[in-house]
């Protein structure tokens, strides 16, 4: 008589686990080819960007020296430093929705750890053969043939990180001005700083770490788990219907249509072990939920196969919830995915005002305090200001400054001034008004700068006037 099954498995908790190089087995499936196009997707997007033309410029490009980021059309400063945070307050919480929604979906698709491993794996896998086979050549002796095989990786490895690497500078120096300087080997200390760095770093971390980022290097499949609930759906092993596990060798007797009286009574699983060896992390995922999971589908690929093959439904591992596992219906509210849904149209619409009340001038006054005031040959009282024009658009402009707040007030001397594209230009100012235009110590007035090429460009700063 069979005992009774538990259908509820703990999930595992280790903090470092020593494990042999894990050799992923190839399998193919819908998750497989989602996973590929992703690597397609986010390659062709961070390779090609930094090669599009805009207005006669790079269109994306961090000019550390310059203090801009252009995005296209939109050129952004350190003035819009807010814009830049409402944006990373928005990937994260976008990517907390997401793993409430459906747990680590971001690290088994789109992460750069993940995408680039994949890419370093297409290439050993192409040059040393299947798992089998790289397995028996990292246990083969020092041969002439294992050196050249392991060359030849070792350099194709290479050749991808030291591109990877030009196109990371590239979005901080110009990619068609940076390139000819790396053929001629004249790159300046920054670039070549980070040149060799993220070249280095690309290697080690997709060559040889792997899987090691994931499970003890990223901070984020330690705390992920907070983010989950009973509803969250995670690549997940259906126990009631897999328990207990036949045995690998009912594949064989059941293809052959023989021996099911000695399978009664078992669960699906035939325990054939595929879907531990095309982990990437090399988890058996039949023991419950663990945080090295990155969610990538691959074993819900290669369980799908082996149920087709011994003609079972498909599904024994694919993404589910516990509540779905355990044949309860769904909670109806969740209140997480609330908060964040509301937090991310917060930002977003805090983003959008923010860009559409963003001004391309900015200015600051300053008054001269070596000199509080001044009394003119008419019987006015002077001051004397320095105004910063920062012209943000990208072309020159032409700037009319008033100044307003006492009767009489007026500007001494010149009132129109111009501005170089993307420069700050400053301009000494004059103000004068009559002795009895207020009482005597400082009172606030407010200067008024305006654009010609654009009226609705205008901006209002406050200052004092000292009278005597």
């Amino acid at each position: 008589m069979n005992k009774p099954v538990s259908k509820v498995r703990e999930a595992k908790l280790e903090l470092y686990r020593k494990k042999g190089k894990i050799h992923a087995r190839e399998v193919r499936g819908r998750f497989n080819t989602i996973r590929w196009a992703m690597v397609w997707f986010t390659q062709l997007v961070f390779y090609g960007a930094c090669w599009l033309q805009w207005g006669g410029r790079q269109a994306v490009l961090f000019d550390i020296p310059h203090e801009k980021f252009y995005l296209f059309g939109l050129v952004l400063w350190p003035q819009d430093a807010l814009l830049l945070a409402i944006m990373l307050i928005l990937a994260a919480t976008g990517l907390f929705l997401v793993t409430a929604l459906a747990g680590r979906l971001f690290c088994g698709f789109a992460c750069p750890q993940t995408v680039y491993t994949e890419i370093f794996m297409w290439i050993e896998a192409k040059v040393e053969g299947d798992h089998l086979a790289r397995l028996k050549l990292d246990q083969a002796p020092p041969s002439l043939g294992k050196l050249a095989r392991r060359g030849t990786k070792y350099a194709l490895w290479a050749l991808v990180a030291a591109w990877t690497a030009i196109s990371f500078v590239g979005y901080f120096t110009p990619i068609r001005e940076l390139l000819p300087a790396v053929a001629g080997w004249n790159v300046g200390p920054w670039e070549g700083f980070w040149l060799i760095f993220y070249g280095v770093f690309t290697y080690v971390q997709a060559g040889f770490a792997r899987e090691a980022v994931c499970q003890h290097m990223c901070p984020y499949s330690r705390f992920q788990g907070v983010m989950f609930d009973s509803t969250t759906r995670t690549v997940s092993y259906d126990m009631t219907r897999g328990e207990p596990r036949k045995g690998a060798a009912a594949l064989k007797t059941a293809g052959q249509g023989a021996g099911q009286g000695a399978t009664q009574g078992k669960g699906d699983c035939i325990d054939c072990g595929i879907c531990v060896q095309v982990c990437p992390t090399g988890i058996d995922i039949r023991d419950g939920l663990q945080y090295q999971c990155i969610n990538c589908g691959l074993c819900v690929d290669a369980c799908d196969e082996v149920m087709a093959k011994v003609a079972k439904p498909v599904g024994l591992i694919r993404f589910a919830s516990e509540q779905e596992l355990a044949g309860r219906p769904a909670r109806s509210g969740r209140p997480r995915l609330a908060v964040y849904g509301g937090l991310i149209g917060v930002f977003v619409a805090l983003g959008a005002w923010t860009l559409s009340e963003r001004s391309l001038l900015l200015v600051d006054v300053l008054r001269d305090r070596g000199s509080l005031s001044r009394e003119t040959a008419d019987g006015l009282i002077e001051n004397a200001y320095t105004l910063k024009l920062m012209n943000l658009a990208e072309e020159d402009r032409d700037f009319d400054v008033a100044v307003s707040g006492l009767p009489g007030i007026q500007l001494v001397g010149a009132s129109h001034f111009s501005g170089e594209a993307g420069g700050i230009r400053e301009v000494h100012v004059t103000v004068a008004a009559p002795p009895d235009a207020a009482k005597s110590g400082a009172s606030p007035i407010a200067f008024l700068i305006k654009a010609r090429q654009d009226p609705d460009t205008q901006v209002s700063e406050k200052s004092t006037f000292v009278l005597p």
